[in-house]
């Protein structure tokens, strides 16, 4: 049978899920974190089982050979030709790429050009591309964008109100994230409801400790929340979300930053969730002391209140909405985010029952029987769509 792997290449992590195609059967999922720093954790599941070991990893070609080998001797492949499609999930696709591609040497090329839209995620996802394409020189290899969902986007939506000749020159203008997620998702929700996406209208909540909404009005993106970068919308893990541009550079006075990526580093690393709380970035342990400690309640009430702002206002550019979705991590697990939510929407007809929200990570409605406006639960799958982009993108070489 043949396999096909979806990568997704952080910084210092390797996270992977191996499929059999084309029954799109999950055969194995697994991770290697701190590459380059010593002391790595390799994970492994498989058949129920899972592997565990630490040891040095030095670099992305190390962890991805170490991968691959660790498949064999688990006996979860035979041999390296079983694996013939990689799909990587790749951040910024800008405005070059409107869908998946092959990777060519012509595509590598403008990926390099394309890392300062996504700084902290693009070279990485480089690195795992090309450490695959040297181990593996004759399988096809992949790139889904995070970006290319949100092509759709009116030119209303995605531009900034500044000079228009820095979007000409530069390309600076809204670009979206988690649009691999997005297409899942709403197409998940469509089956659901029992309508075509092409007759919906609905509003996708990917809240993890990346976080980010998107407004798809019949089936396509029309507007969603990050922007240039993943930085922007809504407050997140560690990241501010949106900010007066002002402040910061009233911070970088007042702190004597000099350097803009220092700031940058702050916003994206040190806000957030765990900026405001000074607890911690995870919902979970913020909800252990909220009832003790303001700062932490403050941060989950601020996180909620964003997530309430657009979802309001998505509902009125497309003029209405048919269901509102939540998935990824807080997004699937926290019922009470989710209640407190959906409570402060109700005027638009949105309302759960308790006992049905009362569940993690189970796709299913969880609208109670007088709601106008469903609301699903539905986990997110951004590897079985990445995959099924390899296998089309592999079926239409032939």
């Amino acid at each position: 049978m043949e396999k096909t792997i979806a990568v997704n290449a952080g910084s210092s992590t390797l996270k992977f899920k191996l499929f059999e195609m084309p029954s799109e059967k999950l055969i194995s999922s697994g991770s290697i974190d701190r590459i380059g720093l010593g002391k790595s954790n390799i994970s492994i599941k498989f058949n129920g089982k899972k592997f565990k070991d630490v040891q040095d990893v030095n670099d992305h070609s190390a962890a991805i050979k170490l991968m691959l080998d660790k498949l064999i001797s688990l006996k979860i492949v035979k041999h390296y030709d079983e694996i013939t499609g990689v799909g990587h999930r790749v951040v910024a696709g800008g405005e070059e790429f409107n869908d998946s591609v092959v990777v060519t040497d012509d595509v590598m090329k403008k990926l390099e050009n394309l890392s300062e839209l996504a700084p902290l995620h693009e070279p990485a996802n480089i690195l795992g591309i090309k450490a695959f394409k040297k181990i593996l020189p004759n399988v096809i290899n992949v790139a889904v964008f995070d970006t290319s969902f949100h092509h759709t986007i009116p030119e209303k939506n995605y531009l900034y109100g500044f000079p228009y000749k820095y979007y000409q020159k530069y390309g600076a203008r809204k670009y979206g994230a988690h649009g691999t997620s997005y297409r899942y998702v709403s197409k998940r929700a469509s089956k659901m409801l029992g309508k075509p996406l092409k007759d919906l209208k609905l509003i996708v909540m990917h809240i993890g400790a990346g976080a980010s909404i998107c407004a798809i009005d019949h089936g396509k993106s029309l507007d969603t929340s990050m922007g240039f970068t993943p930085l922007t919308g809504i407050m997140m893990a560690t990241r501010s979300g949106d900010i007066d541009p002002s402040v910061v550079s009233f911070v970088m006075e007042k702190e004597h930053i000099k350097n803009p990526n220092d700031m940058i580093n702050i916003l994206n690393s040190k806000s957030g969730l765990a900026g405001v709380s000074g607890v911690s970035a995870d919902m979970r342990e913020l909800e252990k002391v909220m009832s003790h400690n303001h700062r932490a309640m403050l941060a989950r009430e601020m996180f909620k209140n964003r997530i309430i702002r657009y979802v309001g206002q998505y509902i009125a550019e497309m003029n209405g909405v048919d269901a509102i979705v939540f998935t990824a991590g807080v997004g699937e697990n926290d019922i009470g985010i989710r209640q407190e939510v959906t409570d402060k929407l109700s005027y638009f007809g949105i309302d759960v029952d308790p006992k049905k929200n009362h569940i993690r990570g189970q796709e299913r409605d969880i609208s109670s029987d007088d709601a106008k406006v469903k609301t699903l639960l539905i986990p997110t799958n951004e590897e079985l769509m990445i995959v099924r982009d390899v296998e089309r993108l592999k079926n239409a070489s032939k």
